[in-house]
């Protein structure tokens, strides 16, 4: 009875200790099954976050760029800007022919800012100021008298339709024009806008329409300034661009005696302004003289000019105290210096000449 005790106690024990290894082996298992159910969980929710991520770029990209954004912007804020301006090239100033030859050295009581002055009394020749009037120097837009001067005097109707074309163009000084090619007005308007308001183009179209075309022109003009006693003076071309048109101011002074006796080249080279119409526009024109304007000036005949190798350049005649007289300033230096020199010599003039204080002109 014993070992049959002992035998069913043995096997009892052993039946605990399966039953006991397989609840170990069964719970193992299943914590093993709930992590290995969380990984497939977490591993679904990255794998669609990923799809999702992968489906809209432009959501991320708009949300990284907004992060950067932001983050950019909270920088900047934080920074002062700073504007580096670029240093500005200063260019040197072209010397005129006049101060290349030391002409702007001579003094005179006036202290011109032109190299060259010169008054004339018109109907008894006598000289009234003088300096450096025998310089042959540059006269710029001064050449367009002589311009005018030859196209009168050959009698062509200044009712013909005249055109500019590129011809006209400047490549001297490659300056601009209101007059663009093509452009068709009278010969009477060219002549206006070329003593008027200086117009080069203006200027160029009358001498290429001449007689015999622009080197007639020309020849014609230096024709007539040997005519006149001009012995200073040559011409190349008709608009005064080139510096090689040079002339003295004892030469002007016959040009300006010569011109404003021409009633037409007064009233044009005098007038202050004109509307002119260019194709379907009117197009206002003035005076680059502004003494004009000035009721103290009372004056026949003008004309200005300017190159940089010439300066600024002015030629009139002018009544005062009853008498016409002739003046020209030639390489004046500085923006309004001509019209100041002009201002000093009447002002002079005005001390000067006999009965100046009963005329207009007197007013200081």
């Amino acid at each position: 009875m014993v070992p049959v005790a002992r035998k069913w106690g043995e096997s009892s024990l052993e039946v605990f200790r399966l039953s006991s290894y397989l609840v170990n082996v069964f719970a193992v298992t299943y914590t093993a099954v709930q992590l290995l159910g969380i990984l497939l969980k977490t591993f679904a929710a990255a794998f669609l976050s990923f799809s999702l991520l992968t489906a809209l770029p432009g959501v991320a990209t708009a949300g990284t760029a907004d992060v950067k954004s932001k983050a950019r912007t909270s920088s900047t804020r934080q920074v002062k800007s700073v504007v580096l301006r670029k240093q500005a090239v200063v260019v040197p100033a072209v010397p005129t022919f006049g101060q290349t030859a030391g002409l702007h050295e001579v003094d005179d009581p006036l202290a011109l800012k032109s190299s060259v002055a010169y008054v004339m009394d018109q109907n008894t020749n006598e000289v009234l100021f003088s300096k450096n009037p025998q310089a042959v120097l540059p006269i710029a837009s001064i050449t367009k008298l002589m311009t005018a001067l030859v196209v009168v005097e050959v009698g062509q109707s200044l009712d013909e339709k005249l055109t500019v074309t590129a011809d006209d163009i400047d490549t001297e000084k490659n300056t601009r024009s209101r007059l663009a090619v093509g452009t068709t007005l009278t010969r009477g308007d060219m002549l206006h806008l070329a003593l008027m308001s200086s117009e080069n183009r203006a200027a160029h179209a009358l001498g290429r329409n001449y007689p015999g075309g622009l080197d007639a022109f020309v020849a014609a003009m230096n024709a007539k300034a040997q005519s006149l006693g001009m012995a200073d003076t040559h011409y190349v071309e008709p608009t005064g661009l080139s510096s090689h048109n040079q002339s003295s101011a004892s030469d002007l002074a016959k040009l300006v005696n010569v011109t404003s006796q021409v009633p037409l080249l007064r009233d044009l080279s005098t007038s202050r302004e004109a509307r002119v119409a260019l194709g379907k526009r009117l197009v206002q024109f003035r005076s680059t003289n502004g003494l004009l304007s000035n009721p103290l000036w009372d004056i026949g005949l003008q004309k200005t000019g300017f190159i940089n190798e010439a300066g600024k350049c002015l030629v009139m005649q002018a009544r005062m105290a009853g008498r016409q007289l002739i003046m020209v300033f030639l390489d004046s230096s500085g923006k309004a210096s001509r019209i100041a020199d002009a201002e000093r010599m009447r002002k002079w003039l005005a001390s000067t000449l006999p009965g100046e204080a009963d005329t207009p002109s007197a007013k200081l």
